[in-house]
């Protein structure tokens, strides 16, 4: 069983910068991908970005291309997203996912992941 814990969500003005973590584990954690999804209220939960856990290619999603940053560290099985410049349109909870059989061509549809995280709220207003 694989268990996901996000953390580092907060309240912060627009312009800020947030950095979220992902804690994975499981006796068999092994992921394709590894990737980090948002819902804001009444709206569908959204790609934000991916990486694949063995390469290391990310992928963004364009709102937040230059201005958010995934990375992994293999040997603690942690996820991270860097979030600088933050607007009132990165407002919602942010979510983070594994899969350890995912394709590239599904990485970027939440519905394709089978481990998922509770959310860590992320709320940018001034």
């Amino acid at each position: 069983q694989v268990q996901l814990v996000e953390s580092g969500g907060g309240f912060v003005q627009p312009g800020d910068s947030l950095r979220l973590s992902c804690a994975a584990s499981g006796r068999t954690f092994s992921p394709r991908a590894m990737g980090w999804f948002r819902q804001a209220p009444g709206k569908e939960r959204e790609f934000v970005a991916v990486i694949r856990w063995s390469a290391g290619n990310t992928y963004y999603a364009d709102s937040v291309k230059g201005r958010f940053t995934i990375s992994r560290d293999k040997s603690k099985n942690t996820l991270t997203l860097q979030m600088n410049t933050l607007t009132p349109e990165d407002t919602g909870v942010y979510y983070c996912a594994a899969d350890p059989s995912i394709i590239l061509s599904s990485m970027f549809e939440p519905r394709h992941y089978r481990y998922w995280g509770q959310g860590t709220q992320v709320t940018v207003s001034s």
